[in-house]
């Protein structure tokens, strides 16, 4: 505690106070030099208790801060007392439960990505593996003319598959850091329907389905076209496959004064119950994906469309179809 030199010149400025005011009292009388000298005595006494009590206490707080580095959040050192102590006290452990909140996303977040890591790594394993086999089949050169073309068509597929995997890996990438700014434009949702359909319309041709649109071609909502584009293309693509020849896929919408809402169904397999709450999870498929699927999709439209303050449910019944609900509110919610 003397060490500190602003308590020294606090107690050598009482002293010297203390001295001088004796000094005058011997003027006025030997019971005057008595009193203040032995008032000034309790008062500095006093003092140098209050400091040396305020000292441990700060020393407790430097204890528990050593604690908490350490990476020990369990400490409660709040105080309901008044003073200065008692505040700074509850706001070491306000910043301790901050500190153990980002702790635990930290390893939320680093338990996301081994898990990531390990489902990124079994999906290439399988096209690889493939590709391998084949290619070393291809090497053969008493292989047939309809056999070699049968493995190359098969290696092109997978490589196909590869780069549509790294490419969503890549948007998920930029999602997750926060990297990408959707777009805040007016955006006309029967443009968004017709742009969503493009890529569709070859493979609903082989598998003679149909689409039906309906809705108000005035219909609007605030948000980023091509990045919505990407989010509709990947549920259209679920509803395609999940649908069988010849089958039906809807697309509606509406718009009201809270938000703009588009349906899109399908008359195809269904969903069962006990998946639902899963297939908005990453690389999740279901026990009716086909052999193709990395479970990828869906998981990237729900990131597209939450991040957009929007919302997608799913309602589906095995053997009716299903039908997924897209909300774009307005205001923030």
């Amino acid at each position: 505690m003397l060490r500190n030199r602003e308590f020294r010149w606090l107690l050598f400025t009482m002293c010297l106070i203390s001295l001088v005011a004796t000094a005058v009292a011997t003027f006025i009388s030997l019971e005057a030099v008595g009193l203040i000298a032995g008032t000034s005595a309790l008062l500095i006494a006093c003092s140098v208790l209050f400091t040396r009590w305020r000292y441990g206490e700060i020393e407790k707080l430097s204890g528990y801060l050593r604690q908490i580095s350490s990476g020990n959040y369990s400490l409660d050192v709040r105080d309901n007392q008044e003073g200065e102590l008692s505040i700074l006290k509850n706001d070491i452990y306000k910043v301790t439960l901050m500190l153990s909140e980002q702790s635990a996303q930290l390893q939320e977040d680093k338990m996301k990505l081994t898990n990531a890591i390990s489902d990124i790594s079994h999906q290439l394993k399988t096209p690889l593996t493939s590709m391998t086999v084949m290619a070393d089949l291809l090497s053969d050169p008493e292989l047939h003319t309809e056999k070699r073309m049968e493995f190359t068509r098969k290696i092109t597929i997978q490589l196909e598959r590869i780069g549509w995997l790294v490419s969503s890996l890549l948007k998920f990438s930029k999602i997750d850091a926060g990297t990408i700014h959707f777009k805040k434009d007016l955006v006309l949702v029967n443009k968004l329907v017709q742009k969503s359909l493009e890529p569709m319309l070859i493979p609903m041709d082989i598998k003679e389905q149909r689409i039906l649109i309906d809705g108000d071609d005035s219909t609007t909502f605030t948000g980023d076209l091509n990045w919505t584009t990407e989010a509709i293309i990947n549920i259209l693509k679920n509803c395609v496959e999940h649908t069988p020849a010849g089958g039906e896929i809807s697309i509606s919408f509406a718009e009201n004064a809270l938000f703009t809402e588009i349906f899109i169904t399908d008359n195809g397999k269904g969903i069962p119950k006990a998946e639902l709450p899963y297939i908005f999870k990453r690389f999740y498929k279901g026990k009716n994906a086909s052999e193709d699927s990395v479970g990828i999709g869906l998981a990237l439209a729900q990131s597209i469309i939450t991040g957009q303050n929007g919302t997608i449910d799913v309602k589906s019944e095995v053997g009716k179809g299903s039908q997924f609900q897209i909300k774009f509110y307005k205001q923030v919610i």
